[in-house]
């Protein structure tokens, strides 16, 4: 059974992508097969995990709107996860989606083509733009779960309403078993007052669980993207790498309680 989480927030700047290779990168620690999907026409993820969007020729760019085969956009990184790369061709989706029927399902359809074709994954992650156009909706059609990293300041927690009603929206037309399985806090500072207030104010306003534990402002997660890696790979004893395994294996547990199945511990390397 494969779990897919939606990581959503349509505002920038919240680890949005940060979290979503280094949650990858800690479930494959743990023996799960992972696929990231990078759908920011950013490309950030795809960069940070040390592939250039400009060298690639196709991407999930042509999966979505030219029909290519999803198979063979997918990449292997160095730090365990596959990936299916972004290049800034992707801006151009929300166009070519627009009048497209069934447009909301197009991300649902790639990932079953991934899973006909043989593709076996413990976990799909799909890193949303910023934004709610079309392919946020589609990822949220496609998903399990949602989760919403959320920077710790008053102001970033604004927009958190209006994704919560484009859930709703995805709930009743196109997804009726999509849940949310809770605010991750990113950049957090547990030393102020004004974090820890955040934090609270968003769990009682919105009844939003919080995944623990926070994730804590560091500067080795500005170094790691420059080198083609997660956190996990360039600085692994470092407390930002310890909360992203500790939130990998809650995510493990909560998928087991939903009923997917655990993986296997990774066998050793040595003979």
């Amino acid at each position: 059974m494969t779990t897919t989480l939606a990581v959503a927030n349509q505002k920038g700047g919240v680890a949005k992508t940060t979290s979503v290779a280094s949650i990858g990168a800690a479930l494959v620690e743990l023996g799960h097969r992972v696929l990231l999907v990078d759908l920011d026409p950013q490309a950030c993820l795809t960069f940070s995990l040390g592939i250039d969007p400009e060298d690639l020729q196709v991407s999930v760019h042509h999966v979505l709107t030219q029909r290519a085969v999803a198979g063979e956009v997918v990449l292997q990184t160095p730090d365990g996860p596959d990936l299916m790369p972004a290049t800034i061709e992707l801006a151009r989706a929300e166009a070519d989606l627009l009048t497209r029927t069934g447009r909301e399902h197009v991300i649902t359809s790639m990932l079953q083509d991934l899973a006909e074709s043989g593709a076996d994954y413990d976990w799909v992650l799909l890193d949303c733009p910023p934004s709610l156009g079309v392919l946020t909706v589609a990822a949220l059609t496609a998903a399990d779960g949602v989760v919403v990293p959320l920077q710790c300041e008053t102001l970033s927690h604004r927009g958190v309403g209006q994704l919560l009603d484009t859930v709703h929206d995805v709930r009743r037309f196109t997804n009726r078993t999509l849940s949310v399985w809770g605010v991750l806090p990113t950049m957090y500072d547990g030393r102020t007052n004004h974090a820890r207030t955040v934090l609270e104010t968003i769990s009682a306003t919105y009844d939003l669980d919080v995944i623990e534990p926070p994730i804590p402002k560091t500067i080795k997660f500005a170094e790691a993207p420059a080198a083609g890696r997660s956190i996990l790979a360039t600085s692994r004893t470092s407390k930002g790498a310890i909360a992203y395994r500790q939130v990998a294996a809650n995510l493990v547990a909560r998928a087991a309680r939903n009923g997917a199945p655990e993986a296997a511990a990774p066998e050793s390397s040595g003979s």
